[in-house]
């Protein structure tokens, strides 16, 4: 399994946004990577960690969340790999819910995010996004 984190989706994932999708929430789980030092895409001097620039964008996208029927639903920092192996581990885990596949596309198109996007820009390294759909209750049950 080759894995690549990024920081921007390819055309094929963008066209996804666009598709009907689940009925229902779909929750993010964000595996994210940051840069030892903010990185601004203006040039703009700072002392921020990547951590930091990143954290200014998270704080700005809960709001954001919560206006668009969402939450951020998790998130830690990882410890440790406990099984399997990566050639290197991923520094937090966020999930964030949305209502639906078209909310968060309508929140991601928002003037706000582009806005807020900056941030998130500078902090990345890279990062692998997994949408997924909840189970209400069931465990690896067949469909």
């Amino acid at each position: 399994m080759n894995v690549t984190n990024s920081v921007y989706p390819n055309e094929t994932q963008l066209r996804g946004f666009a598709e009907p999708g689940p009925s229902g929430p779909i929750y993010m789980v964000n595996l994210l990577k940051f840069k030892p030092r903010a990185e601004y895409p203006d040039g703009r001097a700072t002392d921020l960690s990547g951590r930091e620039a990143y954290a200014i964008y998270a704080d700005a996208v809960a709001a954001l969340l919560n206006e668009h029927g969402g939450a951020l639903t998790f998130a830690a920092d990882v410890e440790r790999l406990m099984l399997g192996e990566v050639e290197e581990l991923w520094d937090t885990v966020a999930i964030a819910m949305y209502p639906s596949r078209a909310a968060m596309l309508e929140m991601m198109s928002s003037a706000e995010m582009q806005t807020i996007g900056v941030h998130r820009a500078a902090g990345l390294a890279g990062q692998l996004n997994i949408e997924t759909v909840g189970t209400q209750g069931r465990w690896l049950e067949a469909d």
